[in-house]
């Protein structure tokens, strides 16, 4: 009954804590989402945001307040494992690992949405806004990695790095 509790407990907890990183990136960058978007974001993410704004302020131009909404609710979801008997450190342990790879994954998804993209209808409403949120991670890649043949790369490359990065966090959490 555990692992069904955990399921439904990560799925929930993968879909707020996507939105809350999202709301993050969105505001870091300074993306203006489309309105569909960012009704959603802001829909389902304001009931943990507000409240913890009035406790942790934005600054630097970062809202940190949806930044720790995201670890928090990675947190609670991997306190299940409590009942597992796993101790508080590795549950601590364990949430700051997928935290890290929450936003890894992130990135992925949104490189991978840009490139089907720039493939298959490079004109769609929400590629702007993809490629917006591409550009920061994109940029220095592209300053070492020029196009080869008319074919940019870059993307490629990223998604190498950021494979590369999981498998070093994965060398250090496990």
């Amino acid at each position: 009954m555990l692992p069904i509790l955990q399921f439904l407990v990560d799925t929930a907890a993968s879909l707020l804590g996507g939105l809350l990183l999202l709301r993050f990136w969105m505001q870091a960058i300074r993306v203006r989402p489309p309105v569909q978007i960012g009704q959603f974001t802001f829909t389902l993410t304001d009931w943990l945001v507000l409240p913890l704004r009035r406790l942790v302020p934005g600054m630097g131009g970062y809202d940190w307040a949806s930044l720790i909404g995201a670890f928090l609710v990675v947190l609670l979801a991997s306190s299940v494992t409590l009942l597992a008997g796993a101790s508080g450190e590795m549950v601590l342990l364990g949430a700051l690992y997928r935290f890290l790879n929450w936003i890894l994954y992130g990135f992925m998804a949104l490189l991978i949405i840009d490139a089907i993209f720039s493939w298959v209808n490079p004109n769609a409403p929400l590629a702007p806004f993809v490629h917006a949120l591409n550009t920061p991670i994109l940029r220095p890649i592209r300053r070492v990695v020029p196009p080869i043949g008319g074919i940019d790369l870059s993307v490629l490359v990223a998604l190498v790095l950021i494979q590369i990065i999981q498998f070093v966090l994965r060398q250090i959490f496990m």
